[in-house]
């Protein structure tokens, strides 16, 4: 495959120039000036023109519910990949939180076959960092590893042991790998549903305080600052939150995070705005504007390592009941990208390079898996981006199975138009789907 006359923006190599990519075996073979050799593409090559396109290296998304085994009427993992590849990731990383939980080798290896016979993208397992996710002993931490998994989280639920944290924090220095926390002090959030806040006041709902999640940030960076392990906290969403981050990293702990679109472009307003829509119920909680713009800047100034969708299907009967019953969380894999593009890039929050970084460099490094980079000898994994294409968000066309997304209508500037996994093409927009 040539794809030609693209802006490739690789971080990993400081490029950010109009370059024609030659793919070869599945590898980049060749990057090279336009003008040079234009129109002599590889006799049988299919040709891509990317002219005024973004060619990166292929979206990493480091935090993905993928519901199998178990809840497959959610998603699967043919589902979810196909999903993952129309949203313009090439590699994804699934959470634990299925049924039976992937605490051990078994489950792990049924996900990684599954993968490999219906999936369209890379996947890479995260595994519990305890038995069925109850925060009572280690899981099989050892086996996970050996059998694919890249990291090892109870996420869904925090890991409130705080003996049982820093044993994996401990253990997991052995395979180089991060423990991922979900941080939240339930003994706080209790059976709140929302932020806790004036909004929440107004509505009548409960609240879930930032303290909550704060409390165990704290907590957690103290474990991790005692064992030097390696931790990453998932899907922060308070000022709070993320100076404690920035402060620990000045500190020298060895720690890092994300940030979810959703928290990034809306706040606990949308709750009020979309009358009690579930869809935008979620767990931690949309914030408050001040916390939105703390998240800002964390992506500015590099204390947040990554974004991550934190796609979580559910099926639609689910979230069709009352706002304090429905479950939590939101699919993000066919929004991430636009999300990002138009209220981030085209807003001047992020440049293209650190756009890359977030969303492939900087989620590859932290799962340790050798992606994020376009650069001669790496894996043929590309995302194609147009960064000037408008588009709305409709769920009736998503590749997912479930439709819990609150982004339902939005017209969004620069979506991905292919998607490409080891030299393959495995998702390209139509050009009517363009218009």
């Amino acid at each position: 495959m040539l794809i030609r006359g693209g802006r490739v923006i690789d971080p990993a190599t400081k490029t950010d120039a109009v370059m024609d990519l030659l793919i070869t075996d599945g590898r980049i073979a060749e990057r090279r000036p336009p003008e040079k050799g234009r129109g002599g593409a590889p006799a049988g090559a299919r040709v891509l023109d990317a002219a005024g396109l973004w060619v990166c290296p292929g979206l990493v998304d480091m935090h993905v519910h993928l519901r199998e085994p178990g809840q497959e009427h959610k998603e699967t993992i043919e589902s979810g990949t196909r999903a993952a590849a129309a949203g313009g990731f090439t590699s994804i990383a699934c959470m634990p939180n299925t049924d039976p939980w992937n605490d051990s080798l078994s489950v792990t290896e049924y996900i990684v076959a599954e993968a490999r016979r219906k999936g369209v993208v890379n996947v890479h397992p995260i595994g519990s960092v305890s038995k069925g996710g109850r925060g009572e002993e280690l899981a099989e931490i050892g086996d996970m590893v050996h059998s694919g998994t890249v990291a090892v989280s109870d996420d869904g639920r925090p890991v409130g042991n705080s003996y049982l944290l820093r044993m994996a924090l401990e253990y997991t220095k052995i395979f180089g790998i991060p423990v991922i926390d979900h941080c939240e002090d339930r003994t706080l959030s209790a059976t709140g549903v929302m932020h806790e806040g004036y909004v929440s006041t107004v509505l009548g709902l409960e609240g879930i305080p930032a303290a909550s999640e704060e409390i165990a940030v704290a907590r957690d960076l103290a474990v991790a600052a005692m064992t030097k392990g390696r931790l990453h906290l998932a899907h922060l969403s308070t000022r709070g939150s993320l100076e404690k981050v920035r402060r620990a990293k000045e500190d020298g702990v060895v720690v890092t995070c994300e940030a979810t679109p959703h928290h990034l472009v809306l706040t606990d307003q949308a709750v009020a705005d979309a009358d009690y829509d579930p869809n935008t119920k979620m767990n931690p909680p949309l914030r408050g504007e001040d916390d939105r713009q703390a998240l800002l800047e964390g992506l500015r100034d590099g204390t947040i390592d990554a974004i991550a969708s934190d796609h979580a299907p559910h099926h639609a009967d689910e979230k069709l009941v009352e706002f304090d019953d429905a479950p939590f969380g939101v699919i993000g894999l066919e929004t991430t990208v636009p999300l990002i593009m138009d209220r981030c890039v085209r807003a001047g929050v992020l440049t293209p390079a650190r756009f890359v970084e977030l969303l492939s460099l900087g989620p590859a490094r932290i799962l340790g898996i050798k992606k994020g980079t376009l650069e001669v000898g790496a894996d043929a994994d590309v995302t194609v981006i147009d960064p000037g294409l408008v588009r709305k968000v409709d769920v009736s066309q998503f590749q997912s199975k479930s439709r819990n997304c609150p982004f339902h209508g939005f017209s969004l500037s620069g979506w991905p138009v292919a998607t490409v996994v080891g030299g393959r093409v495995v998702h390209e927009l139509q050009p009517a789907a363009t218009r």
